[in-house]
């Protein structure tokens, strides 16, 4: 074990605690579970139940490794982009890298106008949720008390009197 302990870990743009789990602390990273990340330390030869910040500086380059060749490492049912539109390669994206690949996505959904893009385009459900009574913006819709409504009036009439 490394003989000083760091607080805060820096991995793949993500600062990780040192007191967290390995397995744990590698979930937070976008684009990683929970299961792929113990997958990761079983592959790299890491204590999954040891503590970030007594990681020694070679564990921590042979998990960065790891995460750089994921792709190539693990079968493609554990990868989060199999078969991409663009390339059709199958690849596992991480940190910005997946924020801005499942945005391009939406936006070619948005651009051939399937279903699926002019939900996103109006803001609504996108997988066939009943949206009747969820997923409202706003004031929410129901049943009002008389104070409310007499509170809203007495606004309503406070601010013609101004005009």
């Amino acid at each position: 074990m490394s003989s000083s302990y760091k607080h805060i870990v820096r991995i793949i743009d993500a600062d990780l605690k040192g007191e967290d789990k390995v397995a744990y602390a590698l979930s937070r990273i976008r684009g990683i579970g929970i299961n792929m990340a113990y997958a990761i330390t079983r592959d790299c030869g890491v204590d999954p139940e040891g503590r970030v910040g007594l990681l020694q500086d070679s564990d921590i380059k042979r998990l960065e490794e790891a995460l750089a060749t994921i792709d190539r490492k693990f079968p493609s049912y554990m990868l989060n982009r199999r078969k991409d539109p663009f390339t059709g390669k199958d690849m596992h994206l991480l940190g910005s890298d997946l924020v801005v690949g499942i945005k391009s996505d939406v936006d070619l959904m948005r651009k051939t106008k399937s279903w699926k893009g002019v939900r996103h385009s109006l803001g609504l459900k996108v997988r066939g949720q009943c949206t009747r009574t969820t997923g409202r913006f706003g004031t929410a819709v129901g049943v009002s008390r008389k104070a409310v409504i007499q509170a809203q009036k007495g606004a309503q009439a406070g601010g013609e009197e101004k005009k």
